[in-house]
Order: structure tokens, then sequence, then C-alpha cells
């Protein structure tokens, strides 16, 4: 069976926004528990030099919608990056899931072989479409993903393997 890129991004992609919407969901009810604000939470840092918890979940939404609409040939929605509480967060991973879904196989349709163009700050990386999402879009997908997991399990968060995989299909 061959594995399409709607498959790759999309499926893939969609099921862990999921569930970073539900670790999200179990830092705040520890957040609770413990009586502490959630906002510590989300601007927690693993360094000082990185970005706080809020900055990976918006990232990693970001890669996903940009990087999806740059494979369909689309205009990527905007999101302002203004989220400041986990409920503001689960609402931007909530619409980066509906606009991820809304895209059809058929718009990925030929989108290994397109030609990929990525402004960085100080140059434009050039690929095609499959390298796109093999080499950029998932493995930053997932590191801001992971640091997500990471804040949340360092400052207590009682979370494993278990929540970062999700529910089997």
């Amino acid at each position: 069976m061959k594995i399409s890129m709607h498959t790759m991004v999309v499926d893939q992609c969609a099921h862990m926004l999921g569930n970073l919407s539900t670790l999200l969901d179990k830092g705040a009810a520890y957040a609770e528990a413990k009586k502490f604000d959630a906002t510590v939470l989300v601007n927690a840092r693993l360094a000082p030099d990185m970005f706080p918890l809020a900055k990976q979940v918006q990232i990693a939404s970001d890669m996903v919608k940009n990087g999806l609409a740059r494979l369909a040939g689309q205009e990527a929605p905007k999101f302002e990056d203004t989220e400041k509480t986990i409920d503001e967060l689960k609402a931007r991973i909530a619409k980066t899931i509906d606009y991820v879904r809304s895209v059809p196989a058929s718009a990925l349709e030929g989108a290994e072989d397109r030609d990929i163009k990525i402004p960085l700050r100080d140059r434009t990386l050039e690929m095609k479409g499959l390298p796109y999402v093999r080499q950029w879009v998932l493995p930053n997908f997932y590191f801001h993903a992971a640091m997500v997991y990471a804040l949340l399990r360092h400052n207590g968060v009682e979370i494993g393997k278990p929540d970062w995989l999700g529910p089997s299909t």
C-alpha cells in the first residue's frame, strides 16, 4: 500500500494535535489539583533561552497549517500568536485541526513533486514536497510538540508515553 501525502501530514498531524490538546487538559487539571495558576505552565521554559510552552504550541500549529497550505498550493490561515491560557492554546489547536482536516486528499495529489519555498529570516529554502515533509514539516512539528510534553512533564504533570501516543486506531 502506498502512503499518501495526505496520510503523512493530515492524518498523522491531526492525531498528534489532538494528543497535544489532551496533554494540555492534563496540565490544567494538574494546576487545579495543586492549586496554582495554570499560566505558570503556559509560560514554562526548560532553559532561559528557549521558547515557553505557549510558543511551542504556536510553532507546532504553524508548522502543520503552513506546511500543509504550501503542499496544497493554498494560503494558510493566519493566527495571531496571542494565546495566554491553556484554553486559548486548545482553541488554537482545534482551529488547526479544523483547517488540516478541511484540506481534501485531492489537494495533495502530486504534492510530493511540487516545488516548495520556505522563507526564513536570512534565506529561502527550496525543495520538493516529499523532502519538505520528511525533512522540515514533520521533524519541526514533532520537535515543538515534544517540547510541550517535556515542559509539562518537567513541571510535574503526570503524563507518560501513552499520553504522547494517544489512542490507537
